[in-house]
């Protein structure tokens, strides 16, 4: 395995301090360091990258584009180092940390809401909760628990179902106002707001009631079913989403059911871990809490 070219936080240091005040002078008093200490870990730091990353313009300083461009990922890295470190200065030693992925919508109207209290049982368990589009945190080691929609198969997780949900399209109540709906049909004369993620979706809601139309796949398309709901809201169009989802929003008015029918879902929700994590403590905590927000 060849040499992985690691410069010192030091070096990384010297080096953005003397960036933004283009000051080798300027970075050494704010670094507590000697200006020819700074000098030469920046030296040494052009030396490894084989680039230099100033110009020495008349006793002032400029960055090269190269050294602009390495800035711009120091900043990045160093970022990233004190986020990490502050992080952990906020847990005890008897704290773990759970990591959780959720896909967004799932996690702002169902996850969060059912974590109410978790805390208060389990003070020891500081949760780390994540936006994921996709499910594969657990296969990269990124997170301990990945709540996800699909089929529940897994290579090398535990994949325990959580339920089922139907879809139900839903608008604002003035999209319908002075409109005579004849038939389920009758909504593709409207605008259809597609999800990314289920793109058959419309096609197969007409389909269930025997009915095809060349706009079940038209219309404005969006990543996450949190923006559809946004867009129907505001009376862009109809949008077909889990029931589970819009029920505070059918009970406050703000969107009403476009068409009485329901379409089951071809999936489940999921909490998944892996295989070797089953008997892990923390995650056998966020299990059975969970377990329990649904009745056993």
């Amino acid at each position: 395995m060849s040499k992985r070219l690691v410069p010192s936080m030091t070096a990384l240091q010297c080096f953005e301090a003397a960036a933004r005040h283009l000051s080798f002078t300027r970075a050494a008093e704010e670094l507590h360091l000697t200006q020819s200490a700074v000098s030469k870990q920046v030296a040494q730091l052009e030396e490894m990258l084989r680039h230099h990353l100033f110009l020495r313009i008349r006793r002032r300083l400029q960055l090269t584009p190269a050294g602009s461009l390495y800035l711009a990922e120091v900043n990045k890295i160093l970022t990233q180092v004190d986020i990490s470190s502050r992080y952990v200065l906020t847990y005890g030693e008897q704290t773990e940390i759970l990591k959780v992925a959720t896909q967004p919508s799932f996690g702002v109207r169902w996850l969060i809401p059912h974590l109410k209290g978790f805390g208060k049982r389990h003070p020891n368990i500081h949760l780390d909760i994540r936006n994921e589009q996709e499910p594969f945190s657990l296969l990269q080691g990124s997170a301990d628990v990945v709540f996800f929609f699909g089929q529940g198969t897994w290579p090398g997780a535990t994949c325990v179902e959580l339920f089922r949900e139907e879809v139900v399209p839903v608008c604002a109540p003035e999209l319908l106002q002075g409109a005579e709906l004849a038939d389920a049909g009758a909504l593709a004369e409207l605008v259809l707001m597609q999800s990314t993620s289920r793109p058959e979706a419309w096609h197969e809601w007409f389909l269930e009631q025997g009915l095809h139309t060349d706009n079940s796949y038209h219309g404005p398309r969006f990543d996450t079913f949190y923006m559809a709901l946004s867009a129907a809201q505001a009376g862009c169009g109809v949008a077909l989403v889990p029931r589970y989802l819009v029920e505070k929003e059918l009970a406050d008015g703000s969107l009403v059911i476009a068409w009485n029918h329901a379409m089951r879902s071809n999936g489940a929700h999921y909490l998944a871990f892996a295989e070797h994590a089953a008997e892990v403590p923390k995650v056998r905590a966020l299990l059975e809490w969970t377990r329990e927000q649904l009745g056993g």
